[in-house]
């Protein structure tokens, strides 16, 4: 009882004790009702697929789970999964000749991070069928999918925890707390939160937080001083989190860019003051850091030689980079695209790359370093030469794990234009912001489904501030309680 209270106690003054956290924990909870738990598309499944399969079959051959979910979205007239994981095609063979394994091309970290949750909801399952309630213990059943499903928007939450604390380092809770808000109700992360929480979008994202937090746990900056001492602990965390952040979203293992800079400007300081000991110094550090992120990464690489007889991605992944010759001729249109464009899609984001000049002000080399890795995510969907508009998907969803590095800038602009103007202005900006977010969402599913094509400029407002709330009003109580009767596929 003792420890209950402690605990309890611990979580209340977390929350209690700072007012942004509270806000956020709040927020999450009220749009906690809207939520769409459910599998029904293509890469949900692949992602998913690793977890049962694993965990019941003990193995990772998915046919059977294909076919279940092709099965389901046939109920529901929707044969995406089938047609994409199961129909054969000569020039995109679904089994590789080598392996003799159906293709997944998700990778595995989302299934490892959703282990928890998963393993309570099989006990829940297998312990009330002790008083006879019948609930199938095979891994499709509701009470496994709610469990990814709601572990997934509480890997936002965490990730949300994370991103707020960091911006509290540079600016007071007000500006920390609007622009956290703001960029997570403002832009894609909010659907996949609520709407497609089966994604790898989610848990990347609090991963990419955790990296940043561990990254700065010794100073403000580790490059405040051109190189912070960490702890070997430090460096040996650094890698672990690098190689599942790099497990569960591919190409967030360019992060490791900002750790490597940051090398690299220690090690120049370090030669410009004849310290060459210190240069070598660096060395050991960085072998730890490399060392552990391979070893985090060991699973993923061992998941791509049994499923494609190498230790890498599926050749369909690498196709699509193929296309562009290794160059990123989208660059440009992954932001400014008038269809696709993520700063069309969700203008806040330009607006926060800004306030990096705010925070290059403090330290120039820290806002740098995240300038840098903001270019690199943008750097690699552009070379999707296939696939870089992300038709279908809802925003630029690509660029969700970027989150702490808008947060901070807008945080960091926030601070100074609340010197200027006050807080109102911010707050009028910041709900208009979302606003225009949450409209393009009820465009997205229920009002204009045809914006999942890209987006229509032709009577944009017209839609946002008439249709939206007036067919938002009319479907309030489906809204409300029988959202899934509104979904194209009603598998939830």
């Amino acid at each position: 009882m003792k420890v209950f209270l402690i605990q309890k106690n611990w979580i209340l003054n977390f929350f209690c004790a700072d007012r942004g956290r509270l806000a956020l924990f709040l927020i999450f909870i009220l749009l906690l009702p809207l939520s769409t738990p459910r599998i029904y598309a293509t890469d949900e499944v692949q992602y998913y697929a690793y977890l049962r399969s694993f965990y019941f079959d003990h193995d990772l051959d998915f046919r059977n789970e294909y076919q279940h979910f092709a099965a389901e979205g046939l109920k529901n007239h929707d044969p995406s999964v089938g047609n994409a994981l199961l129909s054969n095609k000569p020039a995109d063979p679904v089994v590789n000749p080598q392996t003799g394994k159906l293709r997944n091309v998700a990778p595995i970290g989302a299934a490892i991070l959703w282990l928890p949750s998963f393993l309570l909801a099989d006990g829940f399952v297998r312990f009330t069928n002790l008083w006879s309630s019948q609930i199938p213990a095979d891994g499709y059943s509701k009470p496994y999918i709610w469990a990814v499903c709601y572990m997934s928007a509480l890997y936002a939450l965490l990730g949300l925890m994370l991103t707020y604390q960091l911006a509290r380092r540079f600016t007071t809770i007000f500006p920390a707390t609007l622009a956290t808000i703001t960029i997570w109700l403002a832009t894609p992360l909010v659907f996949y939160s609520y709407i497609s929480m089966p994604w790898a979008h989610a848990p990347a994202f609090c991963l990419f937080a955790l990296f940043l937090t561990l990254w700065l746990a010794e100073g403000k900056s580790p490059l405040a001083n051109k190189h912070a001492q960490r702890s070997l602990r430090n460096w040996l965390l650094l890698g672990l989190v690098g190689g599942l952040m790099t497990s569960t979203r591919e190409q967030l293992g360019i992060f490791l860019l900002l750790p490597i800079f940051e090398g690299f400007c220690a090690a120049v300081h370090f030669y410009q003051k004849r310290e060459n000991k210190r240069i070598t110094a660096l060395f050991p550090n960085y072998l730890l850091l490399f060392g552990a992120f391979f070893l985090a990464l060991t699973p993923q690489l061992l998941t791509y030689i049994v499923l494609n007889g190498r230790p890498l991605p599926s050749t369909t992944v690498a196709g699509k980079l193929g296309t562009a010759g290794g160059l990123s001729p989208y660059f440009f249109a992954t932001l400014f695209d008038l269809q696709h464009g993520a700063f069309l899609w969700s203008p806040i984001l330009p607006i926060s790359l800004l306030g990096l000049i705010f925070l290059a002000r403090r330290d120039w080399l820290f806002a740098l370093s995240l300038f840098i890795a903001f270019l690199s995510q943008t750097y690699i969907n552009g070379s999707f030469g296939s696939t870089w508009h992300l038709t279908g998907a809802f925003g630029f969803r690509r660029l969700i794990e970027c989150t702490p590095i808008f947060v901070l800038g807008l945080a960091m602009l926030f601070e100074r234009l609340q010197n200027s103007f006050g807080r109102w202005p911010l707050l009028f900006g910041a709900l208009f912001c979302i606003y225009w977010n949450f409209g393009l969402i009820a465009q997205w599913t229920i009002v204009h489904p045809e914006i999942r094509k890209g987006l229509i400029w032709q009577e944009m407002l017209a839609y946002q501030f008439i249709e939206v709330p007036r067919q938002v009003a009319d479907k309030l109580i489906d809204l409300l309680f029988h959202r899934c009767k509104l979904l194209k596929n009603q598998n939830c």
